[in-house]
């Protein structure tokens, strides 16, 4: 265990919770007015720490949620250098306001933001302060991004349908095309993003396979402290509800995957403990940690009927480069939360989906 997150790489799941948070407003039921931390969550988001081969330490961040002001100061964050965006709905973007401190904190240096065209679409409505400041009434201090658009496949009947075509013009930094499961890899000081294709109901959306980019100083000093089950690569997968064909192969060798699990009951637009179960046994990490989880979801009472290589994240729960995992609960306090890996069939290599999963497809 590594009470250093940035030794040498780690992935923080800063938020594990539902749209609504748990516990949820107005709501009695026994997660909602449970005493264990474990089902007190934020909303759904990570951010990656790791050194760079200069020494300096970098943090990307996967999703800016409403929750970010309160994950940035548990997680005593000092600097953000990119963010990562799934998808624009609300329990994923309603932060970005919040960055402007990382930018006060770092000599005004501006934050790279990756997301697809209809996303920064949303992102143009909602913070016109932000993109359009030249209309603002007065001369507020707004956070300062730097925009790059990750281009979507088109629609066909694989991908469940369609992402629109966008105007391209509304941002012309750069572009990256995703065709199929995976795209480009985005590269920043030495690790590696690549966005991979999910479905969240009809909606196509985005999760990222990270890992060290091969051959960089990172990847050596990550594969010296690399456990007998390593963490990278390590998959992102929030709000799905079904994986497109081509996923798979672009999520081959992944060793750690997040994974929406949002309750037992049905719901058109997540999956279910039982399909994220499905996936997570087909799949062939070594370990999935359950995300996006719902007030439905006890820990103490639901956790224990999960295969063993699988589990309930909880928010604060970090996993470093040699595939350890703890939750921090104090300043220098840390609690490990050991794991039993995947238990692979001799001959199936990991990430090859070795039967049809019906998760595979959204439902109905």
């Amino acid at each position: 265990m590594h009470p250093n997150p940035y030794q040498p790489a780690s992935v923080t799941f800063m938020g594990t919770g539902t749209s609504g948070g748990v516990p949820t407003i107005a709501c009695d039921c026994p997660t909602c007015k449970s005493d264990d931390p474990r089902d007190a969550r934020m909303r759904t988001a990570a951010c990656v720490r790791w050194t760079d081969d200069a020494g300096k330490q970098r943090v990307v961040l996967i999703d800016a949620g409403p929750d970010l002001r309160m994950q940035a100061l548990r997680h005593h964050l000092q600097r953000c250098d990119a963010i990562l965006v799934t998808h624009n709905h609300v329990d994923h973007i309603f932060g970005l306001d919040e960055t402007r401190r990382f930018n006060a904190a770092n000599n005004m240096e501006p934050i790279d933001v990756y997301a697809e065209a209809y996303v920064w679409d949303a992102l143009h409505r909602v913070y016109k302060h932000i993109f359009d400041r030249k209309s603002n009434f007065n001369d507020s201090f707004v956070a300062s991004l730097l925009q790059h658009v990750i281009v979507g496949p088109e629609r066909d009947a694989e991908q469940g349908g369609a992402i629109e075509a966008h105007r391209k013009d509304r941002v012309r930094d750069m572009a990256r095309r995703t065709q199929g499961g995976a795209g480009e890899p985005i590269d920043m000081h030495g690790m590696r993003f690549t966005p991979v294709r999910f479905l969240h109901g009809g909606q196509p959306i985005l999760g990222f396979r990270i890992e060290p980019v091969p051959g960089s100083g990172l990847a050596q000093r990550c594969a010296a402290a690399d456990g007998a089950a390593p963490g990278f690569p390590f998959a992102w997968c929030t709000d799905v509800s079904g994986v497109p064909a081509k996923t798979w192969q672009a999520l081959k060798g992944v060793r750690t995957m997040a994974l929406d699990g949002l309750r037992h009951r049905h719901h058109p637009t997540h999956m279910t403990l039982e399909q994220a179960c499905a996936v997570a046994a087909d799949m062939g990490a070594d370990r999935t940690w359950l995300i996006h989880i719902a007030h439905e979801v006890l820990h103490a009472r639901d956790e224990p009927a999960l295969p063993r290589h699988v589990r309930l994240a909880v928010d604060g729960l970090t996993v470093w480069a040699d595939g350890s995992s703890a939750v921090q609960r104090g300043p220098d306090q840390w609690e490990a939360l050991p794991f039993e890996p995947h238990p692979r069939e001799a001959g199936v290599p990991a990430g090859l989906p070795p039967r049809a999963v019906p998760a595979s497809e959204p439902p109905n």
